[in-house]
């Protein structure tokens, strides 16, 4: 994958273990985290991936993402679909996330739903075998009456993917929006770093790993990458357009 031009984001692993790039591509990887990446001369680099048997996926293959709507527009698809279900009976173990919780804190805001609670929730319900599942559900008094299990947009697509979206949009309803910020990267004069308080969909981390390098998480944070300074205005338009984000410079606002 292609970050920029000479610069490559590496991707995939061969059968039986065998190394991804030959002995003439190794001494150029880089790895930093969890990510390789390779830098070439931008003229040659073509030709020298595909003599090592690397092929580059295209760029908006692997950017795919939803198109950009209204967060009221993500809401009220998710609450037609509860308009239409049936009647889904006691769900034992459900969770929800809190809508009136700091969005500052992800894991805070998870809870079981209580006989106080009423209205539409992103939640999580259990079952017998494997994680537990991403759902939207209504409740009246404590008591769930419709429930919707995610993905429902996309099948093949996670389930926390349209979880996370639909509650960025109904936090940023409420007028409490997810966060971005951005500060100083230590020790990258060229670069910055970019802290999330929740966490984003799949094809929202694609992006980010294209661009940057998760890094240990700043004070505070869920999740930390550090980016090139050229690269956070379109950062913060992303992620202001597909999840109605504020980003704010630490110290201020951007």
């Amino acid at each position: 994958m292609e970050k920029a031009p000479g610069q490559y984001l590496l991707l995939g692993v061969r059968p039986n273990g065998k190394p991804l790039v030959n002995e003439s591509l190794s001494a150029e990887v880089q790895n930093e985290g969890h990510t390789r990446s390779l830098k070439l001369d931008a003229q040659l680099a073509p030709a020298r991936l595909r003599a090592a048997g690397l092929h580059v996926l295209p760029r908006d293959h692997w950017l795919k993402r939803p198109r950009a709507e209204q967060a009221a527009a993500v809401v009220d698809v998710m609450r037609q679909r509860l308009d239409r279900a049936g009647e889904s009976g006691q769900i034992g173990g459900l969770t929800i996330l809190e809508p009136t919780a700091s969005v500052l804190y992800y894991r805070g805001r998870w809870r079981p739903l209580g006989p106080r609670d009423s209205g539409d929730f992103v939640a999580r319900r259990p079952q017998a075998y494997g994680a537990d599942l991403w759902c939207f559900v209504r409740a009246e008094h404590g008591f769930p009456r419709a429930l919707v299990d995610l993905p429902a947009d996309d099948l093949t697509a996670a389930g926390c993917d349209e979880a996370w979206r639909t509650q960025a949009a109904i936090d940023a309803l409420a007028g409490t929006p997810q966060a971005m910020r951005v500060g100083p990267a230590s020790g990258a004069p060229g670069e910055r770093r970019l802290d999330l308080f929740s966490p984003v969909p799949r094809w929202a981390q694609r992006y980010l790993e294209l661009v940057g390098i998760p890094i240990s998480r700043a004070k505070g944070a869920l999740i930390s990458y550090r980016v090139p300074k050229l690269a956070v205005d379109n950062l913060s338009v992303f992620f202001a357009d597909m999840l109605w984000m504020h980003v704010s410079e630490e110290g201020g606002v951007a």
